[in-house]
C-alpha cells in the first residue's frame, strides 16, 4: 500500500504527464489502475468558520436554526453552529482537486461526473473544527464499450484536531477521457475554464500519524441530539412533499460556496462539447437539498448516521427559467433496539427521477 510521499508514486505521476503530451485513454487508465489502494493526507487542515456554515446552508436552502444561530443551536443541544449534512462537499472539492491534479492525472475536470455518494457520520461538523482528510483510491475500472468510461471510487476519512473521526465518505466517479471535442469549441473551452495567475502556499500543516492508513474504518456514530422521538414514527409514514427551485444563479452561488470550478454547471459551450442537454446542478447540491428536506422532518440534522444517494439523472437548469425539483419520502424501516430509522426519499424533475436510490439512517430519541 503506497502513500503520497513514495518515490515510486512521484515517478509514475511524472511519467503519466509525458512531458506535456496528453496521454491516451489507455495510458491514463493504466496509470490510474496502478494507484488503487494508495493513500495520502491533504497537506493543510480545513478550519470551519461560522459564516461558511451559513453560506453553505443558504446554498442548499436549509433554514434549520442549528446552522444559523448560536441560540438556535443550543436549543438542540449543540455548543455552536453545526454544518448542514452535506457541508463535507466543501472539503471534498479540495481533496478531489489535489487527487486529480497531483496523482490521478490525465483527466479534465469537465469530463468527470459524480455517480454515487455515501456519507457516514461519526459526529457533526461544527464551527472551529480543524478537519484533516485522509484520501484513498478504493477501486478503478476501465470500460471500453459502448464508449470509453473510467469508473472509480475514492474514500475520504475525515478527522478533527483531537484525532476524533468526524465523517467517512465514498464517492463514485465516471470519467470520459476519450471524449472527442468539436474543434470549433475547443478554443472556447480554454476561455471557460477557471484561470488563476498564482495562489499562495499554505504550507504543510498536517502529517498523518504513523499506521493510521492501516486502521479499520471508524465506527463511531452520532447521538440523537434534538431529533424527534422514535416512538412517534411508523413504517410507511410519509414526509410532507416539498419543491425546491434552482436557477443559474443558484448554481453559480453553489459553485462559489463549494469551490467547484467545473464548467458543466455554468457554461453552455462546455455543455455542447460534452453532448449534454443543458447546464446541470451539482450532484452535491441536489443531495444537499435532499438533506434539507429530511432535516425538516427529523428535527435535528446532527442525527444523520448515514446518507446515500445514487445520481441517475442530472437536474438541467435552463437559462430562461427555474428548474423545479420535487422531493417526497417515507419511513422505510425502524429498529426499536437502536432507535434508528431509515428514510427513503425520491427526487424528480418533472417525470424524470434524479436519484436512483436515496436514503438516510437517522438516530432518533
Amino acid at each position: 500500500m503506497a502513500d503520497a510521499s513514495g518515490t515510486d508514486l512521484r515517478e509514475r505521476v511524472v511519467e503519466a504527464k509525458n512531458g506535456g503530451r496528453k496521454p491516451s485513454p489507455e495510458e491514463i487508465a493504466a496509470h490510474t489502475a496502478s494507484l488503487v489502494g494508495f493513500h495520502y493526507t491533504v497537506d493543510d487542515y480545513y478550519e470551519i468558520g461560522r459564516e461558511e456554515i451559513r453560506k453553505h446552508a443558504m446554498a442548499v436552502q436549509d433554514a434549520h436554526p442549528t446552522h444559523w444561530s448560536e441560540e438556535g443551536a443550543k436549543a438542540y443541544g449543540h455548543d455552536t453552529l453545526i454544518a448542514a449534512p452535506t457541508y463535507v462537499s466543501v472539503l471534498g472539492i479540495i481533496a478531489q482537486r489535489k487527487l486529480f491534479e497531483d496523482f490521478v492525472t490525465g483527466y479534465d475536470m469537465w469530463q468527470i461526473m459524480q455517480t454515487d455518494q455515501r456519507l457516514v457520520y461519526h459526529q457533526p461538523m461544527k464551527v472551529g473544527d480543524r478537519l484533516i482528510c485522509d484520501v484513498s483510491l478504493e477501486s478503478f475500472r476501465h470500460v471500453t464499450s459502448p464508449e470509453v468510461i473510467d469508473l472509480m471510487v475514492t474514500k475520504n476519512v475525515i478527522w478533527n484536531q483531537y484525532d476524533e473521526p468526524v465523517m467517512t465518505t465514498w464517492t463514485s466517479l465516471a470519467a470520459r477521457p476519450g471524449l472527442e471535442v468539436d474543434p470549433e469549441l475547443e478554443a472556447s473551452l480554454d476561455h471557460v475554464m477557471m484561470k488563476i495567475d498564482k495562489i499562495g502556499d499554505p504550507g504543510h500543516t498536517v502529517t498523518a500519524p504513523a499506521g493510521r492508513y492501516e486502521l479499520p474504518d471508524p465506527t463511531q456514530t452520532p447521538k440523537a441530539y434534538g431529533a424527534i422521538d422514535f416512538d412517534t414514527l411508523s413504517v410507511g409514514q410519509e414526509l410532507e412533499p416539498k419543491r425546491y427551485l434552482l436557477t443559474r444563479g443558484n448554481l453559480a452561488n453553489y459553485a462559489g460556496v463549494a469551490g467547484d470550478p467545473n464548467p458543466i454547471h455554468f457554461s453552455d459551450h462546455v455543455v455542447s462539447a460534452a453532448g449534454m442537454d443543458d447546464v446541470v446542478a451539482h450532484g452535491m447540491q441536489t443531495m444537499g437539498l435532499g438533506a434539507s428536506f429530511i432535516s425538516e422532518f427529523i428535527g435535528d440534522p446532527a442525527a444523520f448516521c448515514e446518507y446515500n444517494v445514487r445520481f441517475t439523472s442530472p437536474v438541467y437548469v435552463p437559462a430562461d427559467d427555474s428548474a423545479a425539483v420535487d422531493f417526497s419520502g417515507k419511513v422505510k424501516s425502524l429498529d426499536p433496539e437502536t432507535r434508528r430509522g431509515t428514510i427513503a426519499i425520491t427526487a424528480k424533475q418533472g417525470d424524470r427521477r434524479i436519484f436512483g436510490r436515496a436514503q438516510a439512517v437517522i438516530q432518533f430519541n
